[in-house]
């Protein structure tokens, strides 16, 4: 998945973190001076935002206490390894390795990669057919023109905007495909929800994207090293209204002099942390306006390979947006005979409360279609429902209709210099990417460290 590819490709793309300090792209903070100092910091979550921000405190000599909810460290980046392979629920890809601090991270945290060629792929039809190539490449690159020029409004979708002007592409399967499969995927947020003015004005790393193949998962738990880190601890309240802050949660109760709040927005749409007093109105309005999407992943294995393993993707174009219309050839990459395929957008939501096997019999008609009906059934599936998890309630944040994407820099304001915020919806530039949420949390504890020298 070529994050931005099919937008931002060439020199539309942004090669590095333009204007940030030079810390900001760092991994480690050796060159920074010391803080001394007696004062408390809490750090509401451990994914890799929440502990950038603790890490890059602790290594300034300051105490830092993290409270997680989960069992586990690492937030949306999840490693299921159930089968003694490496499934990958949430964050798979580096996007943009070039400059992009995370391919430091991996790097530190011995973590291997493949490059998933976007250009290595077979596109079929709904009865199974391939597609001609040129017909293919040119409805893409009348794909890319168009995005590129699309104009919208602040109150109007995607969906509603692009219809409009391309209402001969509303019934096109090849056309539903690349909204789906590119658009949806790459932002996150269904047509239909997300906004046509400013679907695409977040930034880039140079480079194509890298998967990690032996988990993700290694590299928050590296960055874990050394911190004090409780988990299985729900923060239920914070209030902050008196010098000190007081976090209630389902154990004890903390107290800090300031707290970093990196839950995702879901968490906080959905009011699982109470605060004392109420937000300010921009953050409140952000909270309430910006949305998360629904991306679900699905691997299957097989004791056999029936399909082109030669390739990296094979693309299929079903009637229904959103469902099971990617398949990456996870063989490529794991010690397996696998494809891991995805929903996107509100099909992907509805689809949550299917059982297993529902799920696997839709997967396994479109593979049908194209491999023939004597394929075997897979002998395993895994599959993720971030939507209906009630750590995240979605994937990752996006830019929705009826809000402008500033609102994503309404985290940025801290509250008193108390509170503070980070995570992937906190950082309007790189949003929905782990190297967003990690620079986010860097960004909040350089703001956190000022405070504590002032």
């Amino acid at each position: 998945m070529q994050r931005r590819h099919f937008i931002k490709n060439g020199a539309l793309a942004i090669p590095a973190v333009m204007g940030l300090p030079s810390f900001l792209t760092s991994c480690n903070s050796d060159d920074l001076e010391p803080i001394n100092t007696d004062k408390s910091i809490v750090i509401i979550g451990a994914g890799i935002a929440g502990l950038a921000a603790a890490k890059y405190l602790n290594d300034r000599g300051v105490s830092v206490t993290v409270l997680e909810a989960q069992d586990r460290v690492g937030g949306r980046i999840k490693t299921n390894w159930s089968t003694g392979l490496p499934f990958d629920e949430g964050a798979s890809w580096i996007h943009g390795p070039k400059k992009n601090p995370i391919s430091d991270l991996s790097d530190m945290a011995g973590c291997k990669t493949y490059l998933t060629d976007d250009e290595n792929v077979s596109l079929h039809k709904a009865d199974g057919s391939v597609y001609d190539e040129e017909v293919s490449d040119k409805a893409e690159k009348q794909y890319n023109k168009i995005l590129r020029k699309l104009k919208g409004s602040k109150e109007q979708s995607f969906e509603e905007v692009f219809y409009a002007d391309y209402p001969e592409y509303k019934n096109d399967d090849l056309w539903t495909y690349m909204l789906s499969a590119y658009l949806e995927f790459d932002t996150g947020g269904d047509i239909s929800l997300l906004s046509s003015q400013d679907y695409d004005d977040d930034e880039t790393f140079a480079g194509e994207d890298l998967i990690i193949t032996n988990g993700y998962d290694r590299i928050p738990q590296q960055l874990a090293e050394g911190l004090d880190v409780r988990l299985n601890v729900l923060v239920s309240e914070i209030s902050y209204g008196q010098n000190l802050i007081s976090i209630s949660t389902n154990g004890e109760t903390f107290e800090a002099d300031h707290v970093i709040v990196t839950v995702p927005l879901g968490v906080l749409k959905n009011e699982v942390i109470a605060f004392r007093p109420a937000l300010p109105r921009a953050i409140s309005n952000a909270i309430t306006g910006l949305q998360m999407g629904s991306v679900n992943k699905y691997l299957c294995i097989w004791d056999d390979v029936f399909w082109d393993n030669d390739l990296n993707y094979i693309g299929y174009t079903p009637e229904t947006k959103g469902k099971f219309n990617y398949f990456l050839n996870a063989s490529r990459f794991i010690d397996a005979n696998a494809l891991m395929t995805f929903s996107f957008g509100k099909y992907s939501e509805q689809i949550e409360t299917l059982p297993d096997a529902e799920i696997q019999t839709e997967i396994m008609k479109h593979l049908r279609n194209i491999y023939g009906d004597n394929i075997p059934e897979p002998r395993q599936l895994l599959r993720t429902k971030w939507v209906s998890d009630p750590f995240t309630f979605g994937s990752y944040s996006f830019a929705t209709k009826g809000i402008s994407s500033d609102a994503f820099e309404a985290f940025e304001e801290n509250i008193d210099g108390k509170v503070f915020f980070a995570g992937e919806h906190t950082h309007k530039d790189y949003r929905g990417t782990v190297h967003g949420a990690y620079l986010s949390g860097l960004r909040e504890a350089e703001k956190v460290a000022e405070q504590l020298l002032a």
